[in-house]
């Protein structure tokens, strides 16, 4: 049964740096599953930032849609994945169907498989609904699939870390 760390905040609070070193505590190999997708200069820029931090223990698997049927796939090959980011998984998944109910179906597949894998899985997620509401339909619906998203995972998960001015909380665990 796979031990499930969730790690939560806000853009840039240090989610990814304390989500690599938890997965790198497991030691090497390290499995690192990505699920942006390169669109643009700024996003390029990101993911290369992302890369130098990891070193060649590191195997990364880009995945934008397919995020249980991959893990399930590489299950015991790694000592641990890290799957950065749920919130970008989710915006594939919301752009490419638009149907939040079918999204939310998507989430619960992987919270019913997640903990039936042997590998430890290291979550990265934003925590988008602690801001304004926003002023158009699709992103509040993805603010609110987020929030949904976040609950089920915290419930499936071992350990919740919230992730504030790089300081991580640990909430459950």
């Amino acid at each position: 049964m796979s031990r499930i760390i969730l790690i939560t905040g806000g853009a840039r609070s240090g989610k990814s740096r304390l989500a690599e070193r938890l997965t790198a505590s497991y030691g090497a190999p390290l499995g690192y599953l990505a699920t942006g997708e390169p669109r643009d200069l700024e996003m390029d820029q990101r993911i290369v930032r992302h890369q130098e931090r990891r070193g060649p223990e590191w195997t990364t698997l880009e995945e934008p849609l397919l995020l249980t049927e991959t893990l399930v796939a590489h299950d015991n090959l790694f000592s641990a994945v890290l799957v950065d980011c749920i919130t970008l998984w989710l915006t594939n998944l919301l752009l490419g169907c638009d149907d939040p109910s079918r999204v939310l179906a998507t989430v619960r597949e992987f919270t019913d498989a997640a903990p039936r894998l042997n590998t430890p899985l290291i979550l990265v997620t934003n925590e988008v609904g602690m801001g304004i509401v926003p002023e158009n339909r699709l992103a509040r619906t993805f603010r609110d699939l987020a929030g949904e998203t976040n609950e089920l995972l915290a419930a499936t998960a071992d350990e919740v870390h919230l992730v504030i001015s790089g300081i991580p909380l640990k909430l459950k665990g």
